[in-house]
């Protein structure tokens, strides 16, 4: 009954894999190739995540456990923050299995490999009962465990890293991925009071990533392949509408681009809180105080 299930969930997860890769690479990854393999949940690719990759050789692979709670870096994204290939493996298919029938699974499927390279806090099997130090109870290569990762005394997690987000702390949140945090949205039609009353913005519809804290924030926008200084809005707009929105303006007054249908808004620093105001006037001071901010922020660092 157990060798049927792994012919059947490793054809799906064959089909899971192909696509992905396809869709990501126009290449498809031979996981005959891979002779090292991390596994975890690696949300958001973070520093401590890239202290388990370095463990990896040449050919090795990464392991993903796939979950609901992903939104620092979406499936489709991880693989910018990384050169080895990566495998998804979303947690409704395998949570049933005991330690021994996932390692088992993973050893049909990766018939090389030689070494399992997991975090110290790893947990694995039928209601996360296994822990890293029983991988070497089913694996008869090597097993590497990482020790915790910490940066100025903060140790680097996933989980850690969204609440610096939620607080709108960027440049901490940054610190600890290693790089911009970084939000892919559609181009949408907004309110249409932007580019009549105040100034021109690009309004961006943002699906399965963590949006950070409401507030005013010094941002790159990526339109395809140019990067522009922007300053970035997100929250309710409580002094017109009420509505949340997310949009950026781009800082150059001569941007006369077609905006595409994808947007990319890389995340510096927050400026401030979302506040209301009274009138329409005091809005595009503050506004014209934001974008001045921000223009000298970036003056400063040229």
């Amino acid at each position: 009954m157990i060798n049927i299930y792994f012919t059947v969930n490793n054809i799906i997860l064959n089909l899971f894999w192909i696509l992905y890769q396809i869709t990501l690479k126009g290449i498809v990854i031979d996981k005959s190739t891979i002779t090292s393999i991390a596994i975890g949940g690696f949300d958001g690719m973070h520093l401590a995540h890239q202290q388990l990759f370095n463990k990896l050789d040449n050919n090795g692979g990464i392991i993903v456990i796939q979950t609901n709670y992903a939104n620092l870096s979406p499936f489709r994204y991880r693989q910018r923050h990384t050169k080895y290939p990566i495998y998804f493996y979303p947690l409704e298919n395998i949570k049933h299995l005991t330690g021994k029938q996932f390692i088992q699974l993973l050893k049909e499927e990766f018939q090389n490999v030689k070494k399992i390279v997991v975090g110290y806090d790893f947990h694995f099997g039928y209601k996360a009962a296994y822990s890293s130090g029983n991988i070497i109870d089913f694996f008869d290569g090597e097993v590497e465990i990482v020790k915790e990762y910490k940066m100025d005394e903060i140790s680097v997690h996933s989980r850690i890293i969204r609440s610096y987000l939620r607080d709108g702390n960027i440049k901490l949140a940054n610190k600890l991925l290693g790089y911009n945090y970084e939000l892919v949205g559609l181009s949408i039609k907004g309110q249409g009071l932007g580019k009549k009353q105040f100034v021109p913005t690009i309004n961006i519809e943002v699906k399965d990533f963590l949006i950070p804290q409401e507030g005013i924030y010094i941002t790159n926008t990526k339109l395809n392949e140019s990067n522009y200084e922007s300053v970035t809005f997100i929250g309710h707009r409580v002094t017109t509408d009420g509505k949340f929105a997310l949009e950026t303006h781009i800082l150059d007054e001569n941007f006369d681009q077609e905006i595409p249908k994808n947007i990319h808004v890389i995340f510096i620093e927050k400026i401030r809180n979302n506040k209301k105001f009274d009138k329409y006037e005091d809005l595009k001071k503050q506004i014209d105080d934001d974008i001045l901010y921000t223009l000298k922020w970036f003056k400063g660092r040229k």
